[in-house]
């Protein structure tokens, strides 16, 4: 019908005076449009109520619509086609209510139009007013006239609570929210509680997961919720979380939407997503949905908290521990067979109910029962007894436990047989499909890449766009398969080539099985193809990492990993290159399995793919902290080098630099040291100093020298190697930044704290600005520059807050078992201790501990290390004699296997000789320190930190036995030597100068 519009909002419509209450009825559907007309209403002092409306069918209309008459004051249908669709009706009883009995009552009536389309002719008798496409300003105007409620221009009262956002308005931050299923039906009382229970819940702790089988429904309320709500909020997005991959990088996505200073690493991009939002800011009302969210395992690193609300659908039950859970059921029979008899509108209510019953309610299938009768045109008894005597003795019964009724498998029969002769091109699409993945499929790259060698019966796909598109159009209005779209719903569409469509995973398996035939394997090889030729060719360029992550789920599906093609291998192997560069080491890991379970059977070990996929998982195992299955897969390369008839230069020197690194992992720091000269000298031999394998082999001799305790080799080593970076990969370069790190960590051990400082500050300000604040760089640049801070000790309010904050970021990257947050822990833990939380300081310490035990063994340097942390938290308790063990202990460990003379085993005879002179030995303690005295000045000089500190405690001791005059003199020139070196009112020399035990702090690093 014509759209009706009224005068000003001045004027009276009909000459009726303005209602004192509105009862504002609609449909669950339109929720966003009812809560903003009740609040404009209520603006200018009108009150509003309101009464979403679903009248049974088997409740006769005009008496649900006498019910309505029953509240005071006007009653405002709003209305658009699918209101007349309530559910359902039989044809003309909406027609002949309005002409007779809302006709009758026409002065309570009123109604607002939210569509274009053409309505019944009787709506003609509630004068609709049309707010369909106009602007809010309008839309207000035009309610209040329709009303003939008087506007109030000044001073108007909004109504307490947050405003409701114009429904045209979208949320200003809108992502990746499936299209709104306009055949979406019922759930309203799930809708409303699962709103009430993200409102009500606490703070910070507002978390739902929606729990069901497959096929029940549960991305559809997910959905359904973000769209009906989204007036309640200003971001709303959508994180697909079938693939851990694909769900890391669609969140970490966020960051950039929300304008935060980060950089591409999913990882940091997450950590600034999460303190964003759990900041509530830049918003505070934000809705995060995480779609098919199953595992469980990492939810502490990804589950954000906060103002906002967190909604889950899955099928795990696990998640009891961690959300609220809402149990999703089937539909009841009234959503059924109305769902049935809207789709397929020449069918009997009762033929819906038998239709209902034989799929068990359960949404899935009935959503294809209905588009089968609905598209068809089949009678309801046909449909049923094609159903129920089909025979599929070629199709298995559905996996255990989905819940689906057998009558599923025949009706998808049924449709894929009408295809197979209507429309074949639609079961080319499903049988390509089957190829990848369930979930996202990224079928665009059927169109974007036409070169690739398709087999002849999908070639046309690349060639014929009408075709494509009428055949995607058919499996679409057949709900096999769902149309991807970004951004909000008004944006416009993507092309064919960047096409993505989402397939259920019981769809997938279920088309799977009743597609498969003599082209599968043609259609798997032109998937592998098609990905091979996505590959953007560079994992470690950042930009590329949302494409890595979108096709790395079709690996294993499509046959990827079993190819013999050297272009598929090469862009399996950048997609595992991308795990290492982003941080997905635990996916790596799993990957790179995969890889080789399959390249085994068919792939000489020393073949170049093989050995740079053992490269890659050596690097991904390192990083991870797995370095024993490292060493050992390096050893088994080695040996395979060493007996193969043809040298392999490159290959050996390669393996020599990751055995070398996995010796210094698993301590043995000496014989990493040899293996890393060799690997160095056959480097340069072999490729000349300008090559980054060269460079790497420089950077880890200077990390081993350091390991080793040979702090000014170490630093003249990385001083060169970054100068060399500087000039050949350039000052912004990550390795130029890796190395700069090293260097400032050599002049802090090497007692030159204001150098150190000095350089780490810049440097942690060039990571921030080429990386991004959150990198992982970044952070063990943060973490480093905390501990230059705490060494130069000019800024004891700011360590704490640092240390912690590193802390808990890294955390959030690498879990707490990791060795990077496990050092972070530690040196925490001594800050706490110094400042005399001592409670803490323990717990940590004692983590920290058990944490190197289980990933080293207890032999481990750092492990026996750590000990020493351990037994000053012990001593500083009062427990001094039990720290006297520990230490002595320790010493013993350190000094077995790194010598007397290391740093490490310096500074844990300091700490033994403390613990020996507050346990009434101190003869004994100062024969330990005179000689560590000797040692300290022979390894690092007479002016280094832990050499003068070894001097006051010598000097305590001697003071102890009554030998004054060499204590005396030991103590002056000891404090000359802190106050040219570290200045007068550095803390370590104030300290000396009070006469206070100097200790030493094991830092823990790998």
């Amino acid at each position: 019908m014509a759209e009706q519009r009224s005068g000003g909002g001045g004027e009276n419509h009909g000459g009726r005076s303005a209602p004192e209450h509105v009862l504002v009825v609609f449909p669950g559907y339109h929720r966003p449009w009812a809560a903003w007309i009740a609040q404009r209403l209520e603006a200018h002092g009108v009150r509003a109520t309101l009464q979403r409306w679903d009248p049974p069918r088997e409740v006769p209309l005009e008496d649900s619509l006498g019910d309505l008459l029953l509240a005071r004051g006007q009653v405002l249908l709003v209305l658009n086609d699918w209101f007349f669709e309530l559910g359902p009706r039989p044809a003309g009883e909406w027609n002949d209510v309005l002409r007779g009995f809302v006709a009758a009552h026409a002065d309570r009536f009123a109604a607002v139009n939210l569509t274009n389309r053409t309505l019944l002719p009787a709506t003609a008798v509630l004068e609709p007013v049309g707010l369909w496409g106009v602007g809010e300003e309008e839309a207000e105007a035009r309610l209040l006239s329709r009303l003939a409620v008087e506007p109030r221009r000044a001073g108007r009262r909004t109504p307490p609570g947050t405003p409701a956002r114009y429904p045209e308005t979208p949320p200003e931050i809108w992502g990746d929210v499936p299209r709104r299923n306009h055949r979406f039906t019922g759930r309203d009382d799930l809708l409303t509680e699962l709103q009430e229970r993200l409102m009500d819940a606490e703070r910070g702790n507002a978390a739902c997961t929606l729990l069901g089988m497959s096929g029940i429904g549960k991305t559809q309320i997910a959905a359904e919720y973000a769209h009906r709500f989204s007036p309640d909020y200003d971001v709303i997005w959508w994180v697909s979380s079938d693939d851990r991959n694909v769900q890391r990088d669609r969140f970490g996505e966020l960051a950039v939407e929300l304008s935060l200073p980060t950089g591409s690493e999913p990882g940091e991009r997450i950590r600034a997503v999460r303190e964003a939002l759990r900041r509530g800011d830049p918003h505070s009302r934000w809705l995060v949905v995480f779609d098919g969210w199953d595992a469980t395992e990492g939810v502490e690193v990804m589950l954000p908290q906060g103002p906002g609300h967190v909604l889950i659908t899955s099928r795990n039950r696990a998640w009891r521990e961690h959300t609220d859970v809402l149990e999703i059921p089937g539909f009841d029979r009234a959503e059924s067979t109305g769902y049935l008899m809207r789709r397929a509108p020449h069918i009997t209510a009762a033929e819906a109910d038998e239709v209902a019953a034989e799929f068990g309610d359960v949404p899935l299938p009935l959503v294809q029962a209905a588009a089968w009768l609905g598209e068809s045109g089949m009678e309801a008894p046909e449909y049923l007894r094609m159903v129920r005597e089909g025979r599929l003795s070629s199709v298995d019964e559905p996996p255990a436990g989905d819940g689906v009724p057998n009558a599923s498998l025949t009706s998808w029969s049924i449709l894929i047989n009408r295809l197979r002769r209507a429309q074949p091109q639609a079961i080319d699409i499903l049988s390509l499909c089957a190829s990848f993945a369930p979930g996202r499929i990224p079928l665009g790259i059927v169109r974007a890449y036409p070169q690739a060698q398709l087999p002849e019966d999908l070639r046309w796909m690349a060639t014929d766009l009408p075709a494509w598109t009428r055949a995607l159009d058919t499996l679409v209005n057949y709900s096999v398969l769902t149309r991807e779209s970004r951004g909000p719903v008004n944006s416009d569409e993507i092309g064919p080539h960047q096409e993505s469509i989402h397939m259920h995973r019981l769809v997938h398996d279920i088309v799977s099985r009743l597609t498969d035939g003599e082209h599968r394997d043609a259609h798997r090889k032109a998937v592998r193809t098609l990905l091979a030729e996505a590959d953007p060719g560079n994992p470690t360029d950042s930009r590329h990492w949302p494409r890595y992550s979108e096709l790395l789920p079709h690996l294993e599906p499509s046959g990827a990993l079993r190819s013999t093609d050297p272009r598929i291998q090469v862009a399996v192997l950048n997609c595992l290159r991308f795990c290492e560069r982003s941080g997905e080491y635990k996916a790596g890991v799993r990957l790179a399995r995969r890889i080789r379970n399959e390249w085994t059977s068919f792939m000489d070990p020393l073949a170049p793919h093989m050995q740079e996929l053992t490269t890659l998982e050596g690097d991904i195992l390192r990083r991870y902290g797995r370095f024993r299955e490292a060493y050992e897969l390096d050893l088994v390369q080695r040996d395979r080098l060493a007996a193969a008839p043809v040298r392999d230069e490159l290959g050996a020197l390669q393996t020599k630099i990751s055995l070398a690194r996995d010796l210094r992992f698993l301590g043995h720091y000496q014989e990493s040291e040899g293996l890393q000269r060799e690997a160095l000298e056959e480097a340069r031999s072999l490729l000349g100093e300008a090559q980054s394998l060269t460079l790497v082999a420089r950077h880890n001799l200077g990390v081993v020298l350091r390991m080793l305790g040979r702090y000014q080799e170490a630093y003249e080593q990385d001083v060169d190697t970054l100068a060399r970076c500087e000039n050949i990969l350039r000052p912004r370069h990550a390795s130029t930044l890796n190395s700069n790190n090293a260097v400032a960590q050599d002049l802090r051990l090497l007692g030159r704290y204001r150098e150190a400082l000095a350089r780490q500050e810049a440097n942690v300000r060039l990571h921030v600005k080429i990386l991004g604040p959150q990198h992982l760089h970044t952070l063990y640049a943060r973490s480093q520059l905390a501990l230059c801070r705490r060494r130069e000790g000019g800024f004891k309010e700011d360590i704490g807050a640092m240390m912690a904050g590193v802390l808990e970021h890294l955390e959030q990257a690498y879990g707490r078992d990791h060795y990077v947050t496990l050092s972070a822990v530690t040196n925490y833990a001594n800050f706490l201790r110094e400042h005399g939380d001592l409670d803490l300081a323990r717990e940590l310490i004692t983590e920290a501990e058990a944490g190197y035990r289980a990933l080293l063994g207890p032999a481990h340097p750092v492990s026996t290390g750590v000990l020493a942390n351990t037994a000053l938290v012990m001593q500083a308790s009062g427990e001094r004699t039990a720290a006297m063990t520990m230490l002595e202990s320790a010493l013993a460990g350190l000094t077995a296997t790194l010598g007397p003379d290391h740093p490490w085993v310096l500074g844990c005879a300091l700490n033994a000789s403390a613990a020996r002179n507050f346990n009434g030995r101190v003869a004994e303690a100062a024969e330990l320190s005179r000689e560590t005295l000797r040692r300290a000045r022979h390894a690092m000089g007479h002016e280094h930190p832990l050499t003068l500190s070894c001097q006051i405690a010598l000097a305590t001791d001697l003071r102890g036995l009554r030998e004054t005059e060499e204590a005396g003199k030991l103590e002056a020139d000891a404090l000359l030597a802190l106050s040219r070196s570290l200045g007068a009112q550095h803390p370590h020399t104030l300290s000396a100068r009070q006469r206070n035990r100097p200790y030493w702090d094991f830092e823990a690093n790998l």
